[in-house]
């Protein structure tokens, strides 16, 4: 049978639920999606800062930065690091106020698989748009669908040309379902 792949996102319904911003760095500066939606390993100077723009409950995970940067407890990062370890890159982050343990989680796959014809809509960017560095690539997706013959060995990864998406595997979903964890939704792809 086929590997099942989950869209991760942040399960925003939880009621009373944190907001966290823009990861920054030891000067101040913004050190968020533009660095962690590239599918690289990223260096940081020092630890990063997360603030939180509403207080509430924390959670186990959290999409900060508008939705685009995965912050996640201890229990989330150990068992990232023990199933998809060649997927992501951890980095430890301060959160305002708080004194558990966070990291943030960088994924460092990127791969070329979704499915144009299954997926509901797909535009890309087109030279008249304005945007010749962005030609080729998706402008947006609906309703996306992968084509997991495309995807290999990654368990964790972002799909090529639609950065903003976090898809795991099926055995990574039910082992965070299995954990019990707080603030994450998944949506099959």
């Amino acid at each position: 049978m086929a590997t099942r792949y989950f869209k991760l996102s942040d399960d925003v319904h939880v009621p009373g639920r944190w907001e966290l911003g823009t990861p920054i760095d030891s000067r101040g500066q913004e050190f968020g999606s533009r660095v962690f939606l590239r599918g690289e390993p990223a260096q940081a100077e020092a630890r990063l800062r997360i603030p939180i723009y509403q207080a509430g409950r924390p959670l186990d995970f959290t999409l900060a930065d508008a939705g685009a940067v995965p912050i996640v407890t201890e229990k989330v990062a150990t068992l990232m690091a023990k199933l998809a370890s060649g997927d992501v890159q951890l980095l430890p982050v301060e959160i305002e106020t708080r004194k558990e343990s966070y990291l943030l989680v960088n994924v460092v796959r990127i791969v070329k698989c979704i499915d144009d014809q299954a997926s509901e809509e797909v535009r890309y960017w087109m030279p008249e748009d304005g945007r010749p560095d962005r030609v080729g690539t998706y402008s947006s997706v609906s309703g996306m669908r992968i084509d997991p013959t495309k995807v290999g060995t990654a368990r964790v990864f972002r799909p090529w040309g639609w950065h903003i998406a976090l898809i795991v595997s099926e055995d990574i979903k039910n082992a965070l379902e299995h954990l019990g964890i707080s603030g994450a939704k998944f949506r099959a792809v």
